[in-house]
């Protein structure tokens, strides 16, 4: 990507899109095109046609989607698929029809079996059955990365589809009705401290083992992606496997360690106390990234720092107003 290239970052205001946002205006690329949900709805397939047509961007970042974590997904599973495979659907069509060079399409990593061998690698997708909580927003992330795969086949397309672990960060959502764990947690912790309480509940039984990815390393890693050499870039979009890559840490920890580490960062000395009433979902998601790893790139916000920058992001809105 050049500096002047017209990028078009769908999804600007949410977790991945704002941070990928705040790296390209850091590294000064000065045509970058938004929108709200206000002025384009991405589900509106002609309505995303016409704005292609219009601003003709040369770069996509497909970073909208419906999201929420496991209660949010169990409770609302249409509108999951629904929403998500509208998007995307609209926005990978129309940059064919644009001549788009480069997209890349975000995913997640719940497109993996329930019960993957670990660290997941990217060939293990479609070896085994989802985990039953996410499988609608699962199987339209899966049809995403068809699409996208299917179109470089058929049309000569250059789109690549990314699979970040559990991302965390500033524009987080942290409502308790649709949030992932991590926000969770801490907005939990605000809100027991807040009370006075000396305990703090945990739904689950705090074994799983996740991986947690913070949202600018996240950033630094698509624009890395994008702006990749020719030959390079070229070499991962084959026509014998899907044009997907893993990105994420490397490493992970249980909920009970999660917990332990955000009760530590925001200075909350309590018990956990477990919910095992509640759905642990899949036992571990430990992404292998081996693959990006070796185009150059790494993640390097620590999870404690990660957290500790998130905190102070948004603790005006967390904490509660002195009267």
């Amino acid at each position: 990507m050049e500096k002047d290239s017209r990028i078009f970052i769908a999804g600007h205001r949410g977790l991945v899109g704002s941070a990928i946002r705040r790296a390209l205006e850091q590294r000064r690329y000065s045509k970058l095109i938004c929108r709200t949900h206000a002025e384009l709805d991405l589900a509106d397939q002609k309505a995303v046609e016409n704005f292609f047509n219009q601003e003709k961007p040369e770069y996509v970042f497909l970073a909208a989607a419906r999201v929420g974590g496991i209660l949010a997904n169990d409770t609302y599973p249409a509108d999951f698929i629904r929403d998500n495979l509208k998007i995307q659907t609209s926005v990978i069509d129309a940059s064919y029809r644009c001549g788009v060079k480069r997209l890349l399409f975000l995913g997640s990593s719940c497109i993996y079996p329930k019960l993957a061998p670990q660290p997941i690698k990217e060939e293990y997708l479609l070896t085994g059955p989802l985990e039953s909580t996410n499988r609608a927003y699962a199987l339209a992330k899966i049809a995403g990365i068809e699409m996208c795969w299917s179109y470089n086949r058929q049309y000569g397309t250059r789109y690549l589809a990314a699979m970040p672990t559990n991302l965390y960060g500033p524009e987080d959502n942290f409502n308790l009705q649709g949030s992932h764990v991590l926000p969770a947690l801490m907005r939990k912790v605000v809100e027991a401290k807040t009370a006075g309480a000396k305990k703090l509940e945990v739904w689950g039984t705090g074994k799983p083992r996740r991986e947690f990815l913070y949202s600018d390393d996240l950033a630094e890693a698509c624009i890395h992606l994008l702006s990749l050499p020719e030959s390079t870039y070229t070499a991962l979009i084959r026509r014998d496997e899907p044009p997907l890559i893993n990105i994420g840490t490397g490493e992970d920890l249980t909920i009970r360690e999660l917990a332990e580490l955000v009760a530590k960062v925001l200075k909350f000395d309590c018990k956990l106390e477990f919910d095992p009433s509640k759905q642990d979902g899949t036992p571990q998601k430990l992404l292998d990234v081996s693959r990006i790893n070796g185009l150059g790139w790494k993640a390097k916000v620590s999870l404690e720092d990660g957290i500790r920058r998130t905190f102070e992001s948004v603790r005006g809105q967390l904490e509660p107003t002195p009267s």
